[in-house]
């Protein structure tokens, strides 16, 4: 009897030991788990900066317009996804970093209807293009940046692309489990890197 049960023992002792390992090791995986989300440099000079719409908090469009105004760049090309209460995002995030102290003619909105980080990208590029720009910083939010950086250089690969990740409520450092809001934006952004792989 007892040599019939001790397979069974062996599979529940393992199994208790790599819970116990998974509960104490926690931590660790899921921040890793984040920073494949991430990819964020420290700023240089280039011609211009892109600021990614989507980012009701304004975070994204108050940290391009302060590296403008460090004079990482002469402007900060401002997108969004479209019309918002008959104004566009990018209006209101231009407006937002003025009421902030920044300089208008720095701004510079681009403004289309887009439906994905990929359309953005072939909008915003155009708008460098247009400039002459060999160079840009892209800024978007922390869980969004190596996604973000992947479609835009897929997009470009002639252009010069650095990222900088602008402050994400609810990411805490990366440690995104912390809170619902947190783990909403890890899941949501996993699921689209996820789609940008196999083709969704």
């Amino acid at each position: 009897m007892r040599s019939r049960w001790r397979p069974l023992a062996s599979i529940l002792s393992s199994v208790t030991l790599v819970l116990v390992v998974l509960y104490f090791a926690r931590e660790p995986l899921l921040f890793g788990l984040g920073k494949v989300l991430v990819h964020t440099e420290v700023p240089v000079h280039v011609d211009a900066i892109v600021v990614i719409g989507g980012d009701a908090s304004g975070n994204r469009v108050l940290k391009a317009a302060q590296l403008v105004k460090d004079g990482y760049a002469p402007i900060a090309i401002v997108s969004g996804a479209g019309a918002q209460y008959g104004f566009h995002e990018s209006e209101l995030a231009i407006e937002l970093a003025v009421k902030h102290g920044f300089a208008r003619e720095t701004l510079l909105p681009v403004r289309y209807a887009a439906a994905s980080t990929k359309d953005e990208a072939i909008a915003d590029i155009r708008a460098l293009r247009e400039r002459g720009a060999h160079s840009y910083i892209l800024v978007t939010s922390s869980s969004h940046t190596a996604r973000a950086t992947r479609v835009f250089r897929g997009t470009a690969p002639d252009l010069e692309i650095h990222t900088v990740a602008a402050f994400q409520p609810h990411w805490n450092d990366g440690k995104w489990w912390i809170e619902r809001e947190g783990r909403k934006a890890w899941l949501f952004e996993a699921m689209k890197t996820v789609g940008d792989f196999i083709g969704l």
